[in-house]
C-alpha cells in the first residue's frame, strides 16, 4: 500500500518536501463532462448566450485556474506552469459537452491537481454561464487520465 505523505511524524498535515527530487518535464491529462439539454447544448454550441462565448470563457476560466491551483488547494506547490491546453469535444447524440485539460511543468512535482482543477473550473463556468436557461445541468467523470514525468513513472487510465 503507498504511503501517505501529507503527514508529519506527529499526524499533522506537512506540504511534502520536493527539494530532493529530479527536475523532469511532467504532463498531466484530465477529462470531465457536462451533460446539458438539447436547446442549452445547441445555445452553447451556436455561440447564442447572452453573457457571451461560454466555451471561450470557461477554456480561460480553467486556464487560470490551473496557475492557480496551489492558492485554493493547501498541500500544492506553487508550479512553474510550462503550458496549459483546454479542448472541447461536443457530443450532440448525449447534449454533453466533454473537456480535457492538459498541463505541462518542468518541475520537481507533478501537474495533475492542476489538471484536474482546470477541467473542474472550466465545468463550473459552463454551469455558471447557463444556469440562468438551465438548472439541472450536470458535471461529472472528472478524472485524470494520464499523467507522465517523475519518480512514480507514467499513468494511464484504462476503462
Amino acid at each position: 500500500m503507498a504511503e501517505l505523505t501529507h503527514f508529519n511524524n506527529e499526524g499533522h498535515a506537512k506540504m511534502v518536501d520536493v527539494s530532493g527530487k529530479s527536475v523532469t518535464v511532467r504532463e498531466a491529462v484530465a477529462c470531465g463532462v457536462v451533460s446539458v439539454n438539447t436547446e442549452t447544448f445547441n445555445m452553447i454550441t451556436q455561440g447564442e448566450n447572452k453573457k457571451g462565448d461560454v466555451l471561450a470563457v470557461a477554456q480561460v476560466a480553467g486556464i487560470m485556474a490551473a496557475k492557480r491551483t496551489s492558492d485554493i488547494i493547501p498541500m500544492c506547490h506553487p508550479i512553474n506552469i510550462t503550458g496549459v491546453d483546454i479542448s472541447f469535444n461536443p457530443d450532440e447524440e448525449q447534449n454533453a459537452i466533454e473537456i480535457t485539460a492538459t498541463v505541462r511543468s518542468k518541475g520537481e512535482t507533478g501537474v495533475e491537481m492542476e489538471a484536474l482543477t482546470a477541467v473542474t473550473v472550466t465545468a463550473l463556468t459552463i454551469y455558471d454561464m447557463c444556469k440562468s436557461v438551465q438548472k439541472d445541468i450536470k458535471i461529472s467523470e472528472i478524472q485524470l487520465i494520464k499523467k507522465t514525468g517523475g519518480k512514480s513513472g507514467d499513468y494511464s487510465f484504462h476503462t
